[in-house]
């Protein structure tokens, strides 16, 4: 098995879109969340969380639209693609979702 790394993507930044939630609203995403765990089950390796304001060390400006992560284990990048289908991220205004398989550290 192969593990992912899942970068949720959005235009409005998490803490941004969490302080404009009602709590009704913050509590239907979070069904929504539980229901697609619930569907993946297994897959999940770390559901992650939220991101914070980023910062950057070296050259150049930190990306600002990275809200959240999460590691999901899968045979292959179509199976985590399946996965990642009906995501309750892409309720979220311009959301979208990169995958990126990690790949074994060369020497170990």
């Amino acid at each position: 098995m192969a593990r992912f790394l899942v970068l949720y993507r959005a235009p409005v930044s998490a803490l941004e879109q969490m302080a404009n939630l009602t709590p009704k609203q913050a509590h239907a995403g979070m069904e929504l969340w539980e229901a697609w765990a619930g569907r993946a089950g297994d897959a999940i390796v770390d559901l992650g969380a939220p991101l914070g304001d980023a910062a950057i060390s070296g050259e150049g400006e930190a990306y600002g639209d990275l809200t959240g992560y999460s590691i999901l284990e899968a045979a292959s990048r179509d199976a985590v693609m399946e996965l990642l289908q009906d995501h309750p991220h892409f309720h979220t205004p311009g959301g979208q979702m990169e995958v990126h398989e990690t790949l074994p550290v060369v020497g170990t």
